[in-house]
């Protein structure tokens, strides 16, 4: 498994897996604890698995959880997504800013967003099921959402519509009003 530092914000790292190949199909590891430890310098001990299933345009997010901050390892199991993390710790040399991959099957790059950003996808495909491990238990009353699209954060969604969104996502907050991490 190879893993590079995102450009933007060195603290995101996108993995990509060796795929050994032949005439039966594919393998590979999705995960492996001790690269993962390498990587991040923190334990690979995830505490919840999930899953989502999503069709063409939705847009999840930008989700974070103020108390019990949630690390989050993304990937697409099928379609393509393109995924997005914002830094939302105010003491950062890299605030408010933003970094986003496409992550798709037939790439099989994962994405780690580390707790302290906040996180959300838009599929890209006709549908996506989108699987992430999480470092911390959902904790609905200390989530928050941060407004997809806050003129401040100027994030390139690759998108020409409307998103399709939930009312939770479209009630998120502008980066400026919105509770962050110190």
């Amino acid at each position: 498994m190879r893993c590079e530092h995102d450009r933007v914000l060195p603290e995101v790292l996108i993995f990509t897996p060796d795929v050994a190949t032949d005439a039966r199909g594919f393998f590979f590891e999705s995960f492996n604890r001790r690269q993962f430890e390498q990587a991040t310098g923190r334990s690979g001990d995830f505490v919840q698995d999930n899953q989502s299933h999503s069709a063409r345009g939705v847009l999840r997010g930008l989700h974070y959880q103020l108390v019990k901050p949630q690390g989050k390892l993304v990937r697409a199991l099928s379609g393509e997504i393109f995924d997005v993390a914002v830094d939302l710790r105010r003491r950062s040399p890299t605030f408010g800013r933003w970094t986003g991959v496409v992550l798709s099957a037939e790439n099989r790059r994962q994405m780690w967003i580390p707790e302290g950003f906040a996180h959300g996808f838009l599929v890209l495909s006709e549908w996506a099921d989108v699987f992430y491990k999480v470092t911390d238990d959902y904790a609905p009353q200390h989530e928050r959402t941060v407004i997809w699209n806050d003129p401040t954060l100027a994030i390139a969604w690759p998108i020409k519509d409307q998103p399709i969104l939930s009312d939770k996502d479209r009630q998120g907050m502008p980066l400026a009003a919105a509770e962050v991490f110190a």
